[in-house]
């Protein structure tokens, strides 16, 4: 069923680009949205997964240029989320709009970056692997059932140096002060650049609801100002195309905080932000900002701009989350040692390779971090990291999937090779395979060469312990 763009969008767009646009605009929107791919090349490079989807699935995928970690789904877009690969995290669907924040605010490993607004993860997950899964991530969701989607989508993607928060976004400058590298500030939006996905925008869209959402987006980034450190730099984006959540929003902020617009460089034409609206002069450094309009792009409405913070904003008293049930420690903690040596003995993994994380002590569960991720408000947090196991009846560790697949490569013993697709879809569904000819103990799983997670094995067979939440999948085979 088409979608139907309403008449107070259509009159919008109108006085924004002209009656020509417009229609463009509602063509776009009328017609199928095209299915970009972004490729974690941790696990595969382009090629690889291009070949592999063809001949596997009949996928077919296309490279798009200046994006090297994109491919274009050309054919099969019904199949390409329902691929081993894809539970696998070998790669997210994604916008390739969507992808432009992540690359514009470009941290690496040193940062203390800030996902101010990070659900369902897709950004967040782009920006773990720009930072080469290493440093210091925070992730802020204010919606719980938002949350698991993100839970979700960060351990499919094996994110290793993120923290989840459960919060309000604007309160978290009481809490962090003068204290990120780099922030992004993707804010709820009213929409205008994703219609062809979300038609009910269609529906409730008015300039009203666009005010009421501009409060809130002014807040979340006066909040994003207050939290970076002098000098550090700030995304702010949306997927709409209304001047009152974009421009109107940063001319604001530029009047009453000490931040600058730095220019950005794409390796493609883009959009100018407006410096005039309704016969208004803006600030004449919004011609730093951009816009990605879907007609032109193939993909959904962005704008985007750049901030670096100049000068100190007001301090408030840190408040600080106890947590008297967690702790963070080294890998030659009393309490984890004994336990990570059980772990090194059993699957032949070096001990050198456990030093690398830092582990959480969460009752009997215990998540596992990088090394180099640093929060001491631990109380704050949702969750830490990945998890890395939890504790048996003889406090012992139960290996996770999690942990498999991040630590599979060094993984020397007690590991199955799936020989067949009944085998495989009996451990992705959760069942046992019980002519498995193998001593009784924890396994990890392997498909293809590829760490699927883990498994059990005793005398009714061997017990698949891949996720719960992951068994729901319907996959191509």
């Amino acid at each position: 069923m088409a979608i139907v763009v309403s008449q107070k969008i259509f009159d919008y767009i109108t006085s924004l680009y002209g009656k020509e646009s417009a229609e463009k605009y509602r063509q776009f929107i009328e017609r199928e949205p095209a299915q970009y791919i972004r490729i974690n090349l941790a696990k595969i490079s382009r090629s690889n997964l291009s070949d592999l989807l063809y001949k596997k699935y009949q996928i077919q995928t296309d490279s798009v240029k200046n994006f090297d970690n994109v491919l274009k789904i050309i054919a099969g877009n019904d199949k390409i989320g329902k691929t081993l690969e894809h539970i696998l995290g070998f790669y997210y669907i994604q916008s390739l709009s969507s992808m432009l924040p992540p690359l514009i605010l470009n941290p690496n490993h040193n940062d203390i970056v800030m996902d101010l607004c990070g659900a369902p993860g897709s950004k967040s997950t782009e920006l773990a692997e720009m930072m080469d899964n290493k440093g210091t991530l925070l992730i802020n969701e204010i919606d719980n059932e938002r949350i698991k989607a993100l839970v979700f989508n960060l351990e499919r993607m094996n994110v290793i140096n993120a923290a989840v928060i459960h919060s309000k976004g604007e309160v978290l400058s009481k809490i962090y002060n003068d204290h990120f590298t780099k922030v992004l500030v993707d804010a709820p939006c009213s929409g205008l650049g994703i219609i062809q996905k979300k038609g009910e925008v269609s529906n409730w869209w008015s300039l009203n609801h666009v005010d009421r959402l501009q409060q809130l987006q002014i807040r979340l980034l006066i909040a994003a100002i207050k939290m970076a450190k002098v000098g550090a730099e700030i995304v702010y984006s949306t997927c709409t195309l209304s001047v009152e959540e974009n421009e109107l929003v940063i001319d604001k902020i530029l009047e009453k905080y000490p931040v600058e617009l730095l220019d950005i460089e794409l390796p493609f034409p883009m959009r100018k932000a407006f410096t005039e609206y309704e016969g208004k002069q803006l600030n004449p450094e919004l011609k730093k900002a951009i816009r990605i309009l879907p007609w032109e792009f193939d993909s959904d409405g962005f704008f985007l701009v750049k901030l670096r913070k100049i000068d100190l904003t007001e301090s408030v008293d840190k408040e600080y989350v106890r947590d008297s049930f967690s702790k963070v420690v080294r890998s030659n903690h009393k309490e984890i040692q004994p336990l990570l040596s059980y772990i090194s003995e059993h699957f032949g993994i070096e001990r050198k390779v456990l030093d690398d994380y830092k582990y959480i002590l969460k009752s009997k569960d215990i998540y596992f971090v990088s090394k180099d991720w640093n929060e001491e408000n631990i109380g704050l947090f949702n969750r830490i990291g990945l998890k890395f196991g939890t504790l048996d009846k003889k406090n012992r560790i139960k290996f996770s999937s999690q942990a498999a697949q991040i630590l599979g490569n060094y993984i020397r013993s007690f590991i199955y090779n799936l020989k067949n697709e009944d085998e495989l879809k009996n451990y992705l569904t959760g069942w046992k395979i019980k002519d498995a000819d193998i001593p009784d103990g924890q396994y990890i799983v392997k498909y293809n060469n590829n760490v699927l997670g883990t498994a059990v094995k005793n005398n009714e067979g061997l017990k698949s312990r891949f996720p719960r939440t992951k068994r729901t999948q319907k996959f191509e085979f």
